[in-house]
């Protein structure tokens, strides 16, 4: 009987000796939901098998059959990279996240591995080096960007392929950035230089009572809209320009925002007391273009009425460009015309149920003529 207690004994010690063990890392993610900065823990293992933690345990060192389980498990640690925190709109809620980058430490994870072991321990820890990115949900939360604050949209539908190269170039360059509190944004600053060099190309641009093409063709879609989000934010103006004529584009009437560097910008102040955040959101197949402006909820309430259109006028002579796709003698239409109007948008803010400013915003349109392009050789280019 002693014997067989023995026996069992012994088999029992090298069933324990010889359990799967775990290899184990821990991190923990942030986000931002309804205003609220949280925290959740992230585990992940890895098992090693019994029969290699009791190899190891055999010959004192890292069992060989170890090392496939580590290139799978450095595989999968590495292939995590590191995302800056952006907001997306989950089920009609807008949470914030980020992603911290894994790098395996394999030196420093073999040792704790092997120290486990040797110690019967059922867990090991890996250890990882992380990369956090510079935009984090740690910074937004310590900015006071925590709630969505406003939505600026535009539908730039019908948009030739160069027109729409341009606005999604020019978008690109106003995703995910920063207006500090008490700081002016300026998009002809923000922009910077507009040519082929910045991403740009040749489109078409009111210039000398008709259109011709230029770098940036188009950016006024995205002004347009950076403008909408802003200004449904509450924000003040102190730079805004509308356009020599109607564009339908840029429809309702009035509700836009012109720029054409250096004599035309869009500018208005961040007076939210704390840091603004700023995505764009294109949908191509449908073609439009968003912004939406992140911050503190400041208890702001912001309505922007219809515009009231007076003062109409006909429509202008017809105007001509040169177009090397038209034939001698042929003309290609490029642009509607337009009656001459003057609209006005009332825009009224409140904090506790009380009004606390209201503005208009007037734009007065000229009357348009029909733009055609025409041969370049064209008489009617003189006219």
């Amino acid at each position: 009987m002693k014997r067989l207690l023995t026996t069992l004994t012994l088999a029992l010690v090298a069933s324990a000796h010889a359990a799967d063990l775990k290899l184990i890392l821990k991190d923990e993610a942030s986000t931002i939901r309804k205003g609220e900065l949280k925290t959740t823990p992230i585990v992940k293992s890895w098992a090693v098998p019994a029969a290699s933690v009791k190899a190891t345990q055999k010959v004192k060192r890292l069992s060989t059959t170890i090392t496939p389980i580590l290139d799978r498990m450095e595989k999968d640690i590495n292939a995590r990279k590191p995302k800056p925190a952006v907001f997306r709109n989950v089920k009609g809620s807008w949470v914030a996240t980020d992603q911290t980058g894994w790098t395996l430490d394999r030196a420093a994870t073999k040792a704790n591995l092997l120290k486990a072991i040797l110690a019967g321990k059922d867990t090991a820890q890996v250890v990882v080096k992380r990369a956090v990115p510079d935009r984090n949900v740690k910074l937004l939360a310590q900015r006071g960007v925590l709630w969505h604050v406003a939505t600026g949209q535009s539908s730039y539908a019908g948009s030739p392929d160069f027109r729409e190269k341009n606005i999604l170039v020019g978008a690109g360059k106003l995703d995910n950035f920063f207006i500090a509190p008490g700081h002016e944004f300026n998009f002809n600053e923000e922009i910077g230089q507009i040519d082929a060099s910045t991403g740009f190309v040749k489109g078409f641009v009111i210039s000398g009572g008709t259109l011709t093409k230029e770098d940036g063709g188009g950016i006024c879609q995205v002004s347009t809209t950076i403008f909408r989000a802003l200004y449904q934010a509450g924000l003040p103006i102190t730079e805004r320009h509308e356009h020599s004529h109607r564009v339908k584009y840029y429809d309702p009437v009035g509700y836009e925002a012109t720029v054409y560097a250096p004599s035309k910008n869009l500018r208005m102040k961040n007076d939210t007391g704390k840091h603004l955040f700023i995505q764009a959101g294109w949908d191509t197949a449908r073609q439009t273009l968003r912004f939406d402006v992140f911050g503190a909820n400041t208890g702001r309430s912001v309505t922007v009425s219809r515009p009231v259109i007076t003062d109409f006028k006909a429509p202008a002579d017809p105007s001509y460009s040169p177009d090397d796709r038209v034939a001698p003698g042929g003309r290609r239409l490029l642009d509607q015309p337009m009656q001459g109007m003057t609209s006005v948008i009332t825009r009224t803010v409140k904090a506790g149920g009380q009004v606390v400013s209201r503005d208009t915003l007037k734009s007065v349109y000229k009357p348009w003529g029909a733009v055609y392009g025409v041969n370049p050789a064209d008489p009617r280019l003189k006219q």
